[in-house]
């Protein structure tokens, strides 16, 4: 299966730099060309299905209905 297009408009390539799995859920750290991490959060079940491993070639979608902003 191929995406042709797609409405998440924050989109991050990059290769997968770790992951800690969990029994349900794991972390997945994928490094921008830029430096940039990027983490995800998904299921456990999902990282083995998408076959997720260091150095493999993702990208990281990122859609939210909301961004918050604190001062400093």
């Amino acid at each position: 299966m191929s995406v042709t297009a797609i409405n998440v408009r924050n989109q991050f390539r990059g290769k997968v730099k770790e992951i800690i799995e969990g029994p349900v859920v794991s972390e997945v750290d994928v490094i921008t060309p830029q430096g940039i991490v990027v983490t995800s959060v998904i299921t456990t079940r999902s990282v083995k299905e998408l076959q997720l491993e260091v150095g493999r070639e993702v990208v990281a979608l990122v859609k939210s209905t909301e961004v918050s902003i604190a001062t400093l």
